[in-house]
C-alpha cells in the first residue's frame, strides 16, 4: 500500500516521538523528508539527521533536541496538503508566530525557509510550519 502524504507522516512521527519523550526516531527516507530534516537541523529544531543505507529505500535517522526536559519543537503543522495545495508569492508568505517559527517552502530553487524565500524573492508551495 502506498502512502498518500509522506511529509505529513514525517511530521506526525516527530510529533509522536516528542510526545513519548524519545531522543531519536527512524523512518523511511526520501529526498523531500531528508531536505526538511536538514532545514530543521540548520534552524536548531533538531539535534541531527542522518541518511542510512538500509534496503531499497534507506532510513532517515533523526536525533531530537531537548533542553531541560522540553523539546525544541513546540509544534508542527502541515500547510499544503495533497487535497488542497497552498502556494504563495514571495511577499505573501505568512510569518509563523510573528517570526518566531519557520515556514518551509518548496520553491523552484529547492526547499528553504520563509525568510530565505523572501530574501531570494521566490514563492512556492507552503509545505509546513514549525515553531
Amino acid at each position: 500500500m502506498s502512502m498518500t502524504d509522506p511529509i505529513a507522516d514525517l511530521l506526525t512521527r516527530i510529533r509522536n516521538a516528542i510526545g513519548a519523550g524519545h531522543k531519536a526516531l527512524d523512518l523511511p527516507a526520501s529526498k523531500a523528508k531528508h531536505r526538511i530534516a536538514q532545514i530543521l537541523e540548520r534552524e536548531g529544531y533538531i539535534a541531527g539527521c542522518e541518511f542510512r543505507e538500509d534496503g531499497p529505500q534507506g532510513v532517515l535517522h533523526i536525533d531530537l533536541k531537548w533542553a531541560g526536559g522540553q523539546a525544541a519543537i513546540e509544534g508542527l503543522r502541515r500547510v499544503s496538503k495533497p487535497g488542497q495545495r497552498r502556494y504563495a508569492k514571495s511577499g505573501d508568505i505568512p510569518k509563523v508566530r510573528n517570526g518566531l517559527g519557520i515556514m518551509i517552502v518548496s520553491t523552484s530553487q529547492g526547499m528553504m525557509t520563509d525568510r530565505a524565500a523572501r530574501k531570494a524573492g521566490v514563492g512556492g508551495e507552503l509545505i509546513c510550519s514549525v515553531w
